[in-house]
C-alpha cells in the first residue's frame, strides 16, 4: 500500500533534490532543490549566467548531472516524458531547417505517433487546433524560416500544446517577441493553469514576475529562495539573487507597487 509521502510525490509535477551540473569541472548549478505545486505557473528568474537553462535541461536529461535525483510526477523524467511538453530558446533552434510550421507542430506527437508510424489526418487536425489556438493557423504551410520571431515562438508554443501534456517546460518563450505574442503566451499559460496544468518558465522581466506568475524560483547558481510570488518576491531576495543592483530593485519596487494596486 502506497504511502502519504509516496502518493504526495506521485502528484508533484517536478522535485529536484540536491541537484549540481558541472561544466569541465565548473560548477553551473549547486544544490538545488525544490518542489513544484501542481496547477501552478512558476517564473524561474535569475542573472545571466545563473543556471535557469541548464536546470531545465538537467531535469530534461539533456545534459549530465553531477549529482541528484528529478522526479516527474513520482518518476523519472524518461518514465514520464510524455507528461512533459518543452519550449526551447529561439537560438538553439535550426529555422533554416526545411519544414513548415505545421509539420513542425505535429512533431509534437510523434511520442504518440511512434516514429515509424504515418502521420494520420487526425494528427493533422490536432496539430491545426493548437496552431489556432496560438492563433497563427493560417500560416500552417509557412515555412519556419520565413515567420517572424513571434510567430516562431507560437509555433514551438503550439507543438508543446498539441502534446496535451501535465506538466510545461518554457525556455525565455517571451524573449525577442512582439508584444502581442507575450499577450498571448500569457493567456494561454492562464488556460492552461485553469485547466490543472503547470508551468515552468524562464523569465527575465523582473516587473511583469507578479502579473504572470503565482510561484517564483529566484536563483543564482543556488536557489536563493522559492515560494509563492506574494511571500518570495521581496526586494531583500532580489537583493541577495542579483547582488543589489539598484536599477534591478527598482523594477521590483515599481512591480510591487503594481501588484498591490490589483489586490
Amino acid at each position: 500500500m502506497a504511502t502519504a509521502e509516496t502518493a504526495a510525490a506521485s502528484t508533484t509535477p517536478l522535485s529536484i533534490y540536491d541537484l549540481t551540473v558541472a561544466y569541465h569541472r565548473k560548477p553551473v548549478i549547486w544544490d538545488v532543490e525544490f518542489d513544484i505545486p501542481a496547477g501552478s505557473l512558476v517564473g524561474v528568474v535569475g542573472p545571466n549566467g545563473a543556471g535557469k537553462s541548464t536546470l531545465l535541461k538537467a531535469a530534461m536529461d539533456l545534459i549530465p548531472r553531477a549529482s541528484g535525483r528529478v522526479s516527474v510526477f513520482g518518476k523519472t523524467y524518461r518514465q514520464n516524458r510524455q507528461r512533459v511538453g518543452y519550449v526551447p530558446q529561439r537560438e538553439g533552434v535550426d529555422w533554416d531547417f526545411p519544414v513548415n510550421a505545421l509539420d513542425v507542430v505535429t512533431m509534437g506527437l510523434y511520442g504518440k505517433i511512434g516514429w515509424c508510424s504515418p502521420v494520420r489526418p487526425s494528427h493533422r487536425r490536432a496539430a491545426m487546433e493548437a496552431l489556432s489556438r496560438v492563433g497563427i493557423a493560417e500560416l500552417a504551410k509557412r515555412q519556419i524560416s520565413q515567420l517572424s520571431g513571434g510567430q516562431q515562438q507560437r509555433t514551438f508554443l503550439a507543438r508543446a500544446l498539441v502534446q496535451d501534456a501535465d506538466l510545461y517546460l518554457m525556455d525565455e518563450p517571451f524573449a525577442a517577441v512582439d508584444a502581442a505574442t507575450e499577450k498571448a503566451v500569457v493567456e494561454i499559460l492562464r488556460e492552461m493553469k485553469s485547466e490543472g496544468k503547470t508551468s515552468v518558465v524562464i523569465h527575465h522581466d523582473l516587473q511583469t514576475v507578479p502579473d504572470y506568475f503565482d510561484y517564483v524560483i529566484l536563483l543564482n547558481m543556488r536557489v536563493v529562495a522559492h515560494g509563492p510570488v506574494a511571500e518570495v518576491f521581496t526586494s531583500e531576495n532580489l537583493n541577495k539573487t542579483y547582488g543589489g543592483r539598484l536599477t534591478l530593485l527598482d523594477e521590483v519596487s515599481n512591480a510591487m507597487r503594481r501588484r498591490d494596486r490589483s489586490l
